[in-house]
């Protein structure tokens, strides 16, 4: 059974997705902790509720350069995780990356590689979005990388920009259409050995 380990900084609605998606049957895989940065953050109400272990970990108690990464690489080796999943964490861990290659993996509201990067989280994607008038959007799940909505795409998948859109609206069904359907997606194939990187592209076996 695949073990993963979970980052998230807020609602953590990617997390229950997840949760559903497992308690369902259609994803091979355990959540054996979910870590956050921020104490009063739903993710960790929401593993309370499903009696998986949450841990809050603060980075500002931890100082020292490099400090922080560590005492993740830590946390997640002793919880024996064959995954890391990144849904919402607001703090980038070049050194986690590092340590865990292409076994960290990462949703972004956007088709990457447009509306990612510096400053393009949460709303302000969609605000984005919506501000340059395209007609398409939607969600990708990659493996994370040093650089912030960069690595090897897993899969994405389009959702449609209506003309009433708000930031709002739009980010609901990007959730609801996209980012919940494709995370248990990846993770599923992931679990079953069906995901290979070459050349910074991954490749799906039937």
């Amino acid at each position: 059974m695949l073990r993963v380990g979970v980052l998230a900084s807020g609602g953590g609605t990617n997390l229950q997705a997840v949760i559903d998606a497992i308690d369902r049957g259609e994803v091979p895989a355990e959540i054996v902790t979910v870590v956050s940065n921020n104490k009063s953050a739903f993710a960790l109400e929401r593993a309370r509720k499903h009696g998986i272990p949450g841990k809050w970990m603060p980075r500002k108690k931890y100082p020292a350069p490099g400090a922080y990464e560590a005492a993740m690489i830590a946390h997640f080796n002793e919880c024996k995780v064959d995954l890391i999943l990144t849904a919402g964490f607001m703090v980038i861990l070049p050194g986690l990356t590092q340590a865990f290659p292409n076994r960290v993996m990462n949703i972004h509201p956007s088709l990457i590689p447009a509306f990612c990067g510096h400053g393009f989280y949460g709303l302000h994607v969609h605000e984005a979005v919506l501000a340059a008038g395209v007609k398409v959007t939607g969600a990708t799940v990659h493996f994370a990388t040093e650089e912030a909505d960069a690595g090897p795409i897993i899969i994405q998948k389009a959702v449609s920009v209506h003309d009433a859109d708000t930031p709002e609206s739009l980010q609901k069904r990007v959730m609801e259409e996209a980012e919940w359907r494709i995370l248990p997606e990846a993770i599923r194939l992931y679990a079953e050995g069906k995901l290979t990187v070459q050349n910074n592209r991954v490749h799906v076996a039937d």
